[in-house]
């Protein structure tokens, strides 16, 4: 018998707030995260801005100790992770560890620390590098100290599908708990990968956008559109068994009803032109959920503002729901949060959860130019009230990789 999967806590540090809270005010006022890049000196670079995460409070939020060593995408993972699981009220619960798990994507890892050990072995000799380098920059770190932090001593993996990644997560440990192998889940993803190699690097292949005004950089769906900008954050879901949630009294703020997977087989990096193993993945997660594609109110897109992901994306959504997509509302809140790559999936898991429950539909801001290519309802500019019973999450990586999750409010 299948299990039916609850939401118990949330989490996100993000380019527009360093808490759930704080991220969620800044959807419903439509607030732009993209700015001129702080990290690193851009003189030398065509691409100078990105979505950075402001105000983490890292030192604050995080043992200074254990901080130090890791990178920083583990760092906002561990501390979006501890928000979800206080959220959740399990630390006091008396529930088995053993069955307590983590499933955390990242696309990149730990850039920030390559580039820096990197830089000192060619100085001072490559016996020289920190001990905790490997450890700091292997992508599944992120995943093992949340799990050190959290005590959870069941099944901890880091799924790695580029741009996909944090919808699989959450996919993955969604179908873990509903089949029975665990009653509790950490999942999402965490990404930081604003530094000189990561710029330059997909500045390099022409995927970043070389526009350098904040306002009309992340414009999905736009005619004027021309490349995503690079994001860093982190997104976490505490996931649990429904009658284990119930039975000790936990607030159930959604579920995750149903998850669909599947690969273009196409391209290293160019979508399938026709969409269909986007629309693949939602099928799947519709037929996963036992729903028909009416009852879906709202899809929080992939939309990451390249010329080919929205205008495939949108012909994914009308091959996957028909009429209906006449019906449907789809926004993409990289227009506010930027591209976090591994993490974004897990933070429109978030936003996509927030919003089912509180019946708001986030707007695409900065959306001037209407594309004939893309022709939904993309709520633009400003988000509105609507109340819908479910709502679909998208995800499309690098490599062909497609992810779909469908959340159900709470009930």
């Amino acid at each position: 018998m299948k299990r039916r999967v609850a939401i118990t806590g949330m989490g996100a540090v993000t380019p527009i707030g360093g808490t759930v809270r704080e991220m969620w005010a800044g959807v419903r006022s439509g607030r732009c995260g993209i700015d001129f890049i702080t990290a690193f000196d851009t003189t030398d670079f065509r691409v100078k801005i990105a979505a950075e995460v402001k105000d983490a409070d890292i030192e604050e939020r995080l043992d200074k100790r254990a901080a130090k060593r890791m990178d920083r995408f583990s760092q906002l993972a561990v501390i979006a992770a501890k928000e979800a699981y206080e959220q959740s009220g399990l630390a006091d619960s008396g529930f088995d560890r053993d069955r307590f798990g983590v499933l955390v994507s990242s696309g990149i890892g730990g850039l920030a620390t390559i580039e820096r050990e990197h830089a000192k072995a060619l100085e001072k000799g490559f016996d020289r590098i920190s001990p905790f380098f490997i450890p700091m920059n292997i992508a599944n770190l992120a995943a093992g100290n949340i799990a050190i932090e959290l005590g959870a001593r069941g099944m901890c993996s880091c799924v790695v599908t580029a741009c996909a990644g944090g919808t699989n997560a959450i996919g993955d440990a969604f179908r873990y708990i509903r089949d029975g192998y665990a009653d509790v889940m950490v999942a999402g993803g965490g990404e930081a990968a604003i530094t000189p190699l990561g710029i330059g690097g997909f500045s390099a292949m022409r995927a970043l956008c070389e526009n350098n005004d904040p306002a009309r950089a992340s414009i999905p769906f736009d005619r004027e559109r021309s490349g995503f900008v690079m994001g860093e954050g982190a997104g976490i879901l505490v996931l649990e068994d429904y009658e284990h949630a119930k039975a000790r009294g936990a607030a159930i703020l959604g579920e995750v009803v149903g998850y669909g997977a599947s690969c273009d087989a196409h391209h290293i990096t160019a979508p399938c032109p026709d969409g269909a193993g986007a629309a693949s993945a939602m099928k799947q997660a519709i037929a996963d959920a036992e729903i028909s594609p009416e009852q879906i109110g709202y899809i929080n897109a992939h939309g990451t503002s390249t010329p080919l992901n929205d205008s495939i994306e949108t012909a994914a959504v009308k091959l996957a729901f028909g009429q209906h997509a006449r019906s449907l509302s789809i926004s993409s809140t990289k227009s506010m949060t930027g591209h976090m790559l591994g993490a974004s999936g897990a933070v429109e898991a978030v936003i996509t959860a927030m919003a089912v429950a509180e019946g708001y539909l986030p707007p695409t801001i900065n959306y001037k130019e209407p594309d004939p290519e893309c022709d939904l309802d993309i709520v633009p500019n400003r988000g509105r009230q609507r109340e819908m019973e479910y709502a679909m999450s998208n995800s499309l990586g690098f490599g062909g990789h497609n992810a779909s999750v469908i959340f159900r409010r709470p009930c």
